[in-house]
């Protein structure tokens, strides 16, 4: 498996068992599950992507060369939630970072901690490469999340702009 910036890869493929549930790497045979996830949370921002970004996303989970990462939460045998995420360096430090791009659960899996195991999962496997740094953003108005959040991570304080050139 590719290290991306001297992180050690065998963490990223790393399955765990936290009692009911497994936080296991995206495999190539859990592309309906990841679709049927994926849409949900597409939908959750009220937005779409083209199957053409469906299949340029999935196939980059699956890419060794790419640091990019997605990790399914598994429940009584069917994936419930997923989250991606995004190895990258900065000017601010030393080590490389996580960028915790997307977390989703199911609407009738919220409430169980699932979202709080796949953060917690992310936690694990960067740290256990060798990196030091988990980032994500959320909507403002996102406030059952951001609940989860606020336990979970200090709020920064910054503010997003955004603008397509």
């Amino acid at each position: 498996m590719t290290s991306h910036y001297g992180l050690d890869a065998k963490a990223f493929a790393e399955t765990r068992d936290t009692g009911p549930l497994t936080l296991r790497p995206l495999a190539s045979g859990d592309r309906a599950d990841w679709d049927r996830l994926w849409t949900g949370y597409l939908e959750f921002y009220k937005t779409s992507l083209p199957k053409s970004q469906y299949d340029l996303t999935f196939s980059r989970f699956l890419d060794r060369d790419e640091p990019m990462f997605a990790f399914l939460a598994v429940h009584e045998g069917k994936p419930k939630g997923l989250v991606h995420i995004i190895l990258h360096r900065s000017g601010w430090l030393d080590d490389p970072s996580c960028y915790l791009q997307d977390l989703y659960v199911e609407p009738q899996a919220r409430g169980t901690r699932m979202g709080r195991a796949l953060i917690e999962h992310v936690y694990h496997v960067v740290k256990k490469s060798g990196g030091t740094n988990v980032h994500w953003l959320t909507h403002e108005t996102n406030t059952t999340a951001r609940h989860l959040y606020d336990r979970l991570a200090t709020n920064a304080g910054f503010i997003q702009y955004v603008k397509q050139p």
